[in-house]
């Protein structure tokens, strides 16, 4: 037990980010128990495919049971779309390179080996923790017959996803928007999920808004909308028996998590306001430690989900990882990320390490990952190749997610602050 602090600890436990709920939620589930609209038909399933949509900039929406589920029938149309419909028992993507963000989450990645791609890391670029564009140029020149591109944008803090977008488009290539993190979030005013060709959002438990779980595929395209939901519902053909032509999967939104969600949805933009009053309180009184916040790149506007630390590198004190575990060695005036959770989890509240970037994972270390100048192998936890800085490991190892719950009071964040605080001395 970490025993430094020596502060009282919360009485409740103050989440990383939990759901807020308003009342509304009831009324459309109350609607669905009522008229019997319980499995994956109904109303809110209707209405949150048309809210979401128009919320996004696009035009259609498919409602699923989760986000993971939106990225794979997006990597499924995809690899459709390039290389035609594949033989049974093969994936969309057998055996084609896909270039993916490193800095992730593996729901981000997985969803290319499900259709039996190979996925091809990019670095992240430090100005804005999202997939550095310079890098991707580097990499389409090493794999010029790489034809999609999966692209995460970090925390509701969008990067230069426009410049991406024009990447892809020289390159003839696709783009898949993961933006289960940054709904709401925007780059010129244009909404995230609206850049790629195809994009997925999510309502899990502790997004922006939820229904407990779910998610959505984004598309302007009828063609593929109405594929999309014909795969998540079995692929069943239009035929009075059960028919099945190709693979389908039961991946379709129950109407009674639509409800939630259609409750939710009204709330969005107040809670972007309380997730930023959270980023905007830490940045002001951590700003004479040598940390940085999540960088907000020019032109864009979060919607702040989670709030990230980053500590200067001659701040550091020393901190080792294993795949399991972590040890540091405390020096005066100096931390690590390690000791931050480790004290913020004393008082009762729950931070965690940024994203291990997928080339460091264990089942994703001998794919390649392309920074700036060429490419990099991946053998090790943490390394740097020909003289290239690893920018991903670099962030993960320098970095954490602090307390980003929007039912967080003012004093309760101040004496995470004070905690934070506590471990430079």
């Amino acid at each position: 037990m970490y025993t430094k602090n020596k502060v009282k600890p919360f009485n409740k436990k103050i989440y990383l980010a939990s759901p807020t709920m308003h009342g509304e939620e009831f009324k459309y589930i109350e609607e669905a128990y009522k008229t019997n609209w319980m499995s994956t038909v109904g109303e809110n399933i209707n209405e949150v495919e048309r809210i979401a949509a128009e919320k996004a900039g696009v035009k259609y929406a498919v409602a699923l049971c989760n986000c993971t589920s939106a990225l794979h029938l997006c990597c499924k149309l995809a690899g459709e779309k390039l290389y035609g419909k594949p033989s049974v028992g093969h994936g969309a993507l057998e055996g084609k390179r896909v270039f993916s963000s490193d800095m992730t989450f593996d729901a981000t990645v997985n969803p290319i080996v499900y259709e039996g791609g190979i996925p091809i890391f990019i670095d992240t670029e430090e100005e804005s923790w999202n997939m550095d564009p310079i890098a991707l140029e580097k990499a389409f020149e090493i794999y010029p017959d790489v034809k999609l591109v999966v692209y995460a944008e970090l925390y509701g803090f969008p990067g230069r996803v426009d410049l991406i977008k024009e990447i892809c488009e020289k390159h003839n290539a696709l783009l898949i928007e993961d933006a289960a993190e940054a709904m709401g979030a925007t780059l010129n005013g244009k909404q995230c999920g609206s850049f790629g060709d195809y994009a997925a959002i999510s309502y899990n438990g502790n997004k922006i808004i939820t229904g407990s779980s779910g998610g959505c595929l984004l598309t302007n395209s009828i063609e593929d909308a109405t594929k999309a939901r014909k795969w998540s519902t079995q692929a069943r053909e239009n035929a009075p028996w059960y028919q099945h032509e190709e693979v389908g999967y039961n991946y379709r939104m129950s109407n009674v998590v639509a409800g939630v969600i259609r409750g939710q949805y009204p709330h969005l933009n107040e809670h972007i306001e309380s997730k930023k009053e959270i980023y905007e309180r830490y940045k002001i009184e951590l700003k004479d430690l040598p940390v940085t916040l999540n960088p907000i790149t020019d032109g864009t506007a979060p919607n702040y989900w989670l709030s990230c630390l980053n500590i200067n590198k001659d701040s550091m004190c020393k901190q080792v990882r294993d795949d399991s575990k972590a040890l540091y060695i405390k020096e005066k005036g100096k931390t690590c990320p390690t000791e931050i959770l480790e004290a913020i989890s004393s008082i009762n509240a729950e931070g965690r390490p940024i994203w291990k970037p997928m080339h460091m994972q264990p089942m994703y270390r001998m794919h390649d990952c392309i920074g700036r100048n060429g490419t990099i192998r991946c053998r090790t936890n943490a390394y740097i190749s020909g003289g290239v800085e690893d920018i991903g490991a670099d962030i993960f190892d320098r970095g954490l997610c602090l307390p980003s719950d929007n039912k967080m009071t003012k004093e309760e964040q101040d004496i995470i602050i004070e905690v934070i605080k506590r471990c430079f001395e």
